[in-house]
């Protein structure tokens, strides 16, 4: 397997167990913030707009980071994103625990945070395929996977009990001190090298990626199916909080472990594909179906039956990342896969400001239960529409 050969190299099991740690604290402090706007709000549309925030940036700052990415050296990229997303941690987790938190410093904190993450994700995902090699690359992803899910799966339980004890502020505080191994480890990384210099307008080099992905057509049918399936089917952040407590009233700690199951979901889907080797068009669709049967079953009166179906959407959102991610860096050429990574990444996470407010515009207007059946119906057509024949890959470029 190579995700076990990768950990038997120590750059990148240094770096792996680095990232999982940093994870970990993200995953916390996203439990945090939603816990945090109900409590500030009571309002699952307030929320929505809060998650739509935080992906927001994505649209204005994912192209440039791609141009980034191919032109410098991505470790120091790496380490101004990763350090900029400590010290906004570390502010929030101040004015919380000293009582001064209003909503809009959670707006505010949103949008920052997420800009710094659209500029982090297409350098991280260049930079894996840079630090593990194209041949290992899909043992990188399973590896990553398993880590991220696992982080998912314990991170919002872990930060379930810390709220429940100690307050909503000190899971913002771990995740500011999580940030610090990974700093420590990027630095000790070799610097990389550097990628051609371009003319100085970053909107023609970013052009290139933008024209790779709607002429290449594997490629592009299957950022198409990310796009629908990030609107409908991936906005957890809304739709976990929002129903666990405005329709099942559930305190922080079923909060936390209802995210929990999202996260041991999607940890058995990173597991399949560790397995299971190279992804496959069907494994995309497969996690399509699986996200609309997990909202369609949270229709149902059976709160005995929601951590089950949030398996179910954390295994099929997993299912579609981890198949779209691969087969879109393995038909990429190196010199542009910065750029080509911020096309995908603006895809994923742009949909977010309008998959949120949407989830949770929804959540308003008609209650969980029917909002839940609305967007698995409209993914389940989506679904349908794509089972017809993919077009033949085209040898992936050297």
């Amino acid at each position: 397997m190579l995700a076990l050969a990768l950990l038997k190299d120590p750059l990148y099991r240094s770096y792996w167990l680095a990232l999982f740690t940093s994870q970990m604290g993200t995953w916390m402090q996203s439990a945090a913030q939603g816990w945090l706007v109900l409590l500030l709000t009571g309002s699952a549309e307030r929320l929505g707009l809060v998650v739509a925030l935080q992906f927001l940036p994505s649209l204005l700052f994912s192209l440039p980071a791609g141009v980034l990415a191919d032109r410098y050296p991505k470790r120091n990229l790496l380490i101004f994103t990763q350090g900029g997303m400590m010290v906004l941690a570390l502010l929030m987790a101040f004015l919380i625990l000293t009582g001064q938190v209003r909503y809009g410093h959670v707006l505010l904190f949103a949008f920052l945070y997420g800009a710094l993450n659209a500029m982090d994700l297409p350098v991280r995902q260049s930079f894996t395929v840079e630090l593990a090699g194209r041949d290992r690359y899909p043992g990188a992803i399973a590896l990553n996977s398993f880590g991220f899910n696992t982080s998912r799966l314990v991170g919002p339980a872990l930060a379930g009990v810390l709220i429940a004890l100690f307050g909503v502020g000190v899971a913002y505080l771990a995740n500011a001190l999580s940030f610090l191994p990974l700093l420590f480890v990027l630095r000790r990384l070799p610097l990389g090298p550097r990628g051609e210099e371009g003319d100085g307008r970053w909107w023609r080099e970013a052009q290139e990626g933008v024209r790779f992905v709607l002429e290449h057509p594997v490629v592009r049918r299957v950022v198409g199916l990310v796009l629908f399936a990030s609107l409908l089917g991936m906005n957890f952040q809304t739709l976990v909080p929002s129903y666990a407590r405005l329709v099942l009233g559930l305190s922080a700690t079923g909060y936390g472990g209802l995210l929990s199951s999202v996260g041991l979901g999607a940890l058995g889907a990173a597991l399949v594909m560790a397995f299971t080797g190279r992804p496959k068009p069907g494994r995309l669709l497969l996690g399509v179906f699986s996200l609309s049967l997990a909202h369609l079953g949270l229709f149902l009166p059976y709160a005995f039956l929601v951590p089950f179906f949030l398996a179910l959407g954390g295994f099929g959102m997993i299912s579609v990342l981890i198949n779209a991610n691969t087969l879109v860096q393995l038909s990429v050429p190196d010199r542009i896969r910065g750029r080509v990574m911020a096309v995908y990444s603006l895809v994923m996470l742009g949909t977010g400001p309008l998959g949120a407010y949407l989830t949770g515009l929804l959540f308003e207007r008609f209650g969980g239960r029917l909002a839940a059946l609305l967007l698995g119906g409209c993914l389940l057509l989506v679904g349908l529409y794509q089972l017809r024949p993919w077009p033949r890959e085209p040898n992936p470029p050297a």
